[in-house]
């Protein structure tokens, strides 16, 4: 099923202030507490039910699960027991590391805590079974509503679980994270950075700590002290190597939450630190600055004290820099805000947000290396107009993050992450889609560092003022997905997608030619007229048939098996002025004038010689013919005309053309004001769709 976009729209900002209600009903968190109060009932959520459908969609579980309130297995259970911590958070049976990292570094920052995990919630005080989460979500904030019967096995929780056994944010949290992706089984695997920007719709940025910038160290301390996100990790090289514990107690391929970096005095020595959170809650790194290690009696008491070093096998534990580095692969870290972390100056970012889709035959291209389709994919102007304050370059500073949507919740359908990326063009400030001899002969200006099957891929450019245009792509041409598009710029910048206006350059037809004027092709069109048409002097849809394939028939160049009825009855509803379901001579030659311009377009467009056209030059071939429309539209055409293997043939080229000139005509006919815009009654919708 391809992926269509539906409405294109800009937004600004990330945070809309109120959260929309995820329940298939519409009903609110509030409205259904209290439905459920009134009706002396516990919330049983009917979107994601007690059952094995929300536990996994490729398997059954291994042993026969109960889904229990807390209240039916634990005594005084609570949602928080003293504060939501990292220490709260202990995986269970499901491969979710990478959440549960997440979950870590949300704890640190209490305000962006409070945003997901909302307050005033308990077993206590109207207890009605129903709580709810908020997430980040392209470009808006969602309310996920769950009730708490929760997956346990003889007693005990399956999944995350709390260290104190009567406290249960964490476990439901989780579930309403599996929720949102459709089933606990769709959270295995994944980017820790993934879950950290559905928890503040923050900025990705992503290090690399075998070649990491020189200010590293100071690079992490001031995203700590913003309130950034940090997770870290160690790359495997097969999946052998998957969460498999190394001779230092590191784990790879497993995901782990960064929570703390502090200098120490060392007998005269600073040591950089960097506290480092196993999920788990167990399992931790056994050599310097760890848990009972040698070093620790090398610094005074109070700063012992103060890093609250205690020796509990907890996940958490101390490393040195040098040796972190050494040891894990990359850190990724979510922003809250696009702030440069090698600056203290906070800045005001302007921000635009776009949706788009891949949809193959029309706007899935594919990278660089595919010319004749790249050009097709969606384009995004970008007119960078001031350099940036405090700067001595003529630069702009602006990052761009890419994310594919929807991805996880495919996984039950076979589909996954597709491998994406970006490259950013200098072009002239206008308005039109650019064409492939653009892409041909002029190279980009900069570019994502790698196409890579993550959900966002983000980076941060500096280039001169000026006009440019970014194209988000996947790496191979026909692969679809939908994806979101934001741009961060330090100073404003103008942005816009091109080729998005819908507007037809339709001339009037000539006056038909009178009879004593016409060459020996009017004469041999009027004969063949004359031959078919009935005492008045027109011909019907069915008439019309059989003249067209009389004549195209003998063009063997076009793929062609006869027109179909239906291309011909669109040929009346766009030829036939007087609405007598009959077109005559004068509208036939009119039509015929229009026919021989097609074809020759067709032809040119046919490079191949094949008798079809490639469905990615319908753009071209209608802007040749005055018609530009907007990628969701011409996405449309290409489901509605394009076979199998993305080609079009004569009649269905045909049958396009007309009825799109139709629908203009029809529109502009109705737009009297010259507005671009018209209001229709039943009746007028009627004639509308019936002459289309």
């Amino acid at each position: 099923m391809p992926y269509i976009f539906q409405s294109p729209i800009q937004n600004e900002g990330s945070q809309p202030k109120t959260a929309r209600s995820t329940q298939s009903d519409g009903k609110t968190y509030e409205e259904l507490k209290k439905e459920c109060l009134r009706k002396g009932v516990l919330f049983e959520d009917q979107d994601f039910p007690a059952a094995d459908s929300s536990l996994f969609f490729s398997q059954k579980p291994r042993v026969p699960f109960e889904w229990k309130r807390p209240g039916e297995f634990q005594k005084n259970p609570q949602f928080i027991v003293g504060g939501a911590s990292r220490t709260d958070i202990c995986q269970g049976e499901l491969g979710d590391c990478w959440l549960l990292a997440a979950i870590a570094s949300l704890t640190l920052n209490q305000n962006t805590l409070a945003r997901v995990i909302l307050p005033d919630q308990s077993f206590d005080k109207d207890y009605a079974g129903i709580f709810h989460f908020q997430f980040w979500q392209h470009n808006e904030w969602v309310d996920v509503i769950i009730d708490d019967r929760l997956p346990t096995y003889k007693q005990r929780l399956v999944f995350l679980h709390s260290a104190e056994l009567n406290e249960f944010w964490s476990a439901l949290l989780e579930k309403a994270y599996a929720k949102l992706y459709g089933s606990y089984e769709s959270l295995k695997g994944g980017s820790t950075i993934e879950a950290m920007e559905d928890f503040t719709g923050g900025v990705a940025e992503m290090f690399d700590t075998q070649h990491p910038p020189e200010n590293f160290y100071k690079i992490l301390q001031k995203a700590l002290e913003r309130g950034s996100m940090l997770g870290c990790s160690i790359d495997i090289t097969s999946s052998a190597e998957s969460e498999a514990q190394t001779t230092t107690g590191l784990v790879k391929g497993h995901a782990y939450s960064i929570t703390g970096i502090e200098e120490v005095n060392d007998r005269g020595r600073k040591v950089k630190l960097i506290r480092v959170r196993n999920p788990w809650g167990q399992v931790e790194w056994n050599g310097a600055w760890s848990d009972n290690s040698s070093e620790w009696k090398n610094i005074n008491e109070q700063e012992r004290n103060r890093l609250t070093q205690i020796s509990l096998d907890d996940g958490e534990f101390w490393m040195e820099f040098e040796d972190f580095k050494k040891n894990f692969s990359k850190i990724e870290i979510c922003n809250l805000t696009p702030d440069s972390l090698d600056d203290d100056t906070p800045n005001k970012w302007e921000v635009s947000v776009f949706e788009g889709s891949w949809v193959r035959g029309s706007t899935a291209g594919g990278c660089r290396n595919f010319i004749d389709t790249f050009w097709t994919n969606p384009q995004f102007k970008l007119h960078l107009q001031e350099k940036d304050d405090n700067s001595d370059k003529n630069e702009c500073t602006f990052i761009v993050a890419l994310m594919q949507k929807n991805r996880r919740q495919l996984r039950k359908e076979g589909l996954d992450l597709e491998t994406v990326g970006f490259a950013i063009y200098k072009a002239d400030h206008k308005e039109e889609h650019l064409t492939k001899d653009f892409f041909r002969f002029n190279p980009s200006k900069a570019r994502s560092k790698t196409y890579i099957n993550m959900r966002e891929l983000s980076e941060r450019f500096k280039l001169p003022p000026g006009n440019y245009v970014i194209v988000p792509t996947t790496f191979k041409p026909h692969t679809e997905a939908n994806f979101l598009l934001r741009i961060f710029s330090e100073k404003k910048a103008d942005s816009a997608e091109l080729g998005s206006k819908i507007e037809a350059n339709l001339p009037e037809p000539p006056k038909p030619t009178p009879p004593h004027k016409e060459n020996d092709e009017e004469k041999g069109l009027r004969r063949l007229f004359q031959q078919i048409s009935g005492p008045d002097g027109a011909i019907s849809a069915y008439e019309l048939q059989e003249i067209l394939n009389d004549v195209l028939k003998r063009r063997r160049e076009i793929k062609f098996d006869g027109l179909s009825m239906n291309t011909c009855h669109s040929i009346i509803n766009l030829m036939d002025a007087d609405n007598s379901g009959k077109i005559e001579f004068d509208e036939f030659k009119i039509f015929w004038d229009k026919i021989k311009k097609w074809i020759a377009l067709f032809f040119t467009y046919d490079t191949d010689r094949s008798g079809t056209m490639s469905s990615y030059e319908l753009r071209s071939t209608l802007k040749a013919l005055g018609i530009s429309l907007n990628n969701t539209l011409l996405q449309l055409l290409v489901l509605r005309y394009a076979d199998s293997k993305l080609e079009i043939d004569f009649d269905d080229y045909l049958t396009c053309i007309v009825r799109l000139e139709s629908a203009f005509r029809v529109f502009m006919a109705l737009d009297r004001q010259k507005t671009g815009t018209i209001s229709l009654d039943f009746s007028q919708f009627l004639y509308l769709t019936m002459n289309i």
